[in-house]
């Protein structure tokens, strides 16, 4: 990870786990074969150093993945335009970090369990039932967390 340009705006690894916490969505940057960027947006979520994602079997990200471990995860919230200042006051995150995918069965059922507690909670009762209908179907990559930096301004 490079150093922060602006050290006036660089906040802690907990403010920016905080504000990773907080997004429902994130930015995954992955490098395509020719060497081009390519991001999606996407819903993780976070436990301990690690993110998880779920997904397809196959796709554009997860061929990248495959072949590139290295990804990025961009968070942003506390958006507010400044009109007066001419410029956007903001809450970031920028996560570097390895991508593996969970192959393990107990680990992608925890994973999505995770994944369901945060983003359909009032559906955990049909957990099981979709779990067992569409487990195979499922991709479940984690992300470790090997820099995480953090700005606001």
């Amino acid at each position: 990870m490079r150093n922060m340009r602006r050290k006036d705006r660089e906040m802690s690894r907990e403010f920016a786990l905080e504000v990773a916490d907080k997004c429902l969505f994130a930015s995954l940057a992955t490098v395509n074969d020719d060497g081009s960027p390519y991001s999606v947006a996407l819903s993780p979520v976070r436990e301990g150093d690690w993110f998880y994602i779920h997904g397809a079997l196959e796709g554009h990200k997860i061929d990248n993945m495959r072949r590139e471990k290295r990804v990025c995860l961009s968070f942003v919230s506390r958006v507010e335009v400044v009109q007066e200042k001419n410029t956007v006051s903001y809450d970031s995150a920028v996560v570097f970090g390895t991508a593996e995918e969970v192959t393990d069965p107990n680990e992608k059922i925890h994973a999505l369990r995770l994944i369901c507690e945060r983003y359909a909670p009032r559906n955990i009762h049909n957990f099981d039932v979709e779990i067992s209908a569409g487990l195979e179907h499922t991709a479940v990559w984690k992300i470790h967390i090997d820099g995480i930096s953090g700005k606001a301004h």
